[in-house]
């Protein structure tokens, strides 16, 4: 793999693949980047404690590539160990059920030159669910430049759509190994605090999906690990006024949502473990 590029100042980036029990998909992302039209510096490739046979598929077809291996810890953890080994400058994460464009790397690259303060920049993406290409709400359309607000409501970057600068994870961290979900979620809401970002409006990759795997489909009330980032970056004291303002009032509409969910469930235990991690943050007489 080359980190050389037409001759010109190259980035070099670390492309980083979790993968758990997803032989059947995984094939189909390595290509994706390995016929990237901008070569990559390197492919990390972390085997998150699969039993399909990952770890000796990966030693036979693809050699080249530093596989980690491991005992199954989460897409967090996974994500982590691989940027932890990565050489490159700058990071490229890609789901191993997703797959990119040939140009998404070239086109990113083309962008960051153009705009080289930028240490974060995304792109669009087409969707596919059960094969077929679907139409995104507009609650998930993307955004550049100062996008602290739109990271609020839900994840607002795919994490299969982003290029960031190492120095960037060594400023704000990585991923929060305790969050089985919305570990995305936690990390670009600290990103964008801090940061503007650099956005394509061009669909570089497809993302899939609608099958069982996902942590969507395992963890149905996500906004619980949502009120976990939200009060952790409230409580952290690095957000301005305004920010802090804005955080403040998405936890109280999503705490409000979460402890009707939970009458309605009559899990009155949710609202006690809820009014006990997060009672500092409301008012005396918020609606338990």
């Amino acid at each position: 793999m080359s980190s050389s590029h037409n001759g010109s100042q190259a980035l070099a980036i670390s492309v980083v693949i979790p993968t758990h029990n997803r032989l059947a998909t995984l094939s189909n992302a390595i290509e994706s980047v390995l016929t990237q039209t901008y070569p990559v510096h390197e492919l990390i490739i972390v085997d998150d404690g699969s039993e399909d046979g990952t770890y000796d598929w990966l030693q036979s077809h693809y050699p080249e590539t530093l596989i980690i291996t491991q005992q199954n810890q989460g897409v967090s953890h996974a994500r982590n160990r691989g940027i932890e080994h990565a050489t490159g400058d700058w990071i490229a994460l890609l789901d191993s059920d997703d797959r990119w464009y040939p140009n998404k790397l070239a086109r990113q690259a083309l962008s960051i030159a153009r705009e080289p303060h930028y240490r974060l920049c995304h792109c669009d993406e087409h969707w596919v669910r059960n094969g077929r290409r679907v139409n995104p709400k507009v609650k998930h359309r993307k955004y550049g430049g100062n996008i602290f607000e739109q990271c609020l409501p839900l994840c607002a970057i795919s994490p299969s759509a982003v290029l960031l600068k190492r120095t960037l994870l060594d400023d704000v961290g990585l991923f929060d190994e305790s969050l089985l979900a919305c570990e995305d979620y936690d990390l670009w809401l600290r990103v964008c605090a801090r940061e503007t970002v650099l956005y394509v409006d061009e669909p570089l990759l497809e993302k899939t999906g609608g099958h069982d795997d996902q942590l969507s489909q395992r963890y149905p009330a996500m906004d619980r690990f949502r009120l976990y980032a939200l009060a952790k970056l409230i409580r952290s004291q690095c957000l301005d006024a305004k920010q802090h303002d804005s955080a403040l009032r998405t936890f109280h509409e999503k705490l409000r949502i979460f402890c009707q969910g939970a009458h309605k469930r009559h899990r009155q235990d949710a609202i006690q473990s809820m009014r006990s991690d997060y009672g500092d943050l409301v008012s005396p007489d918020f609606q338990w």
